[in-house]
């Protein structure tokens, strides 16, 4: 799920990243009652992995949701304030970035275990966001080349590179940041995310910069408001 609008008075319309289809929007009528107990709305909030029943037809803008369910039930995700805020960063980045009705199957597998393995965490996930925009953007067809090293100690957003020497201008990231960036492109697994060290004020810079590095590359391209949220709770 990534977002829901109103429309009419029970009815709502809904955008949902799926597997088959890429991004796709549906009409679900009659979701919001006054009844608390009935009302199936709380199942289209941002994030929940569901199962669909569409009636898909082609070259057509809004097609009819006829039932859905769970797929995943979270454990943790909404009652952590630090979980759900990750989550609402991951929904909103690939809100801004997905464009219909392109598939991502990959890209589709990567987003649900990204959540279900956040969900089951219990120690630091505070590098999950900054590992998931850039998989986003590989994924996507922008991924950054080459490998951080002592020879290309520095990463050029304009370019996606690990170049030699600081470029001109400020599309280039300092060593630091650059070696962080290289630590997280190896990574294979999520669990491996603690093992990349980084504080605060690095992790806020490296989102800025990915920020940065999505405008250069993705057209359109507004930038984000959660990361705001995040800059405030994660440590």
């Amino acid at each position: 799920m990534l977002r829901t609008v109103r429309y009419g008075e029970t009815s709502v319309i809904v955008n949902i990243f799926t597997e088959l289809f890429g991004v796709q929007s549906y009409l679900v009528n009659g979701v919001r009652t006054g009844n608390v107990k009935t009302s199936r709305a709380n199942l289209l909030q941002p994030a929940n992995i569901l199962d669909l029943v569409v009636y898909h037809k082609e070259n057509k803008n809004l097609l009819r949701l006829s039932d859905f369910r769970f797929a995943y039930l979270y454990h943790a995700l909404y009652g952590d304030v630090i979980k759900n805020s990750i989550a609402l960063f991951l929904v909103e980045l690939l809100d801004k970035t997905l464009k219909q009705p392109e598939s991502y199957p990959e890209l589709f597998h990567f987003v649900v275990d990204s959540l279900k393995w956040m969900d089951m965490q219990n120690g630091d996930i505070a590098n999950l966001p900054l590992y998931f925009a850039l998989r986003v953007a590989g994924l996507q067809g922008f991924r950054i080349f080459g490998k951080h090293s002592m020879e290309n100690p520095y990463l050029d957003l304009q370019e996606g590179t690990f170049i030699s020497l600081p470029s001109s201008g400020d599309h280039c990231l300092d060593e630091r940041c650059s070696r962080i960036t290289g630590q997280l492109l190896e990574v294979k697994s999520m669990d491996s995310l603690k093992e990349v060290k980084a504080d605060k004020q690095i992790r806020q810079q490296l989102l800025a910069a990915y920020q940065r590095y999505y405008q250069l590359h993705l057209p359109g391209f507004s930038g984000l408001k959660s990361p705001r949220v995040l800059s405030e709770i994660l440590e």
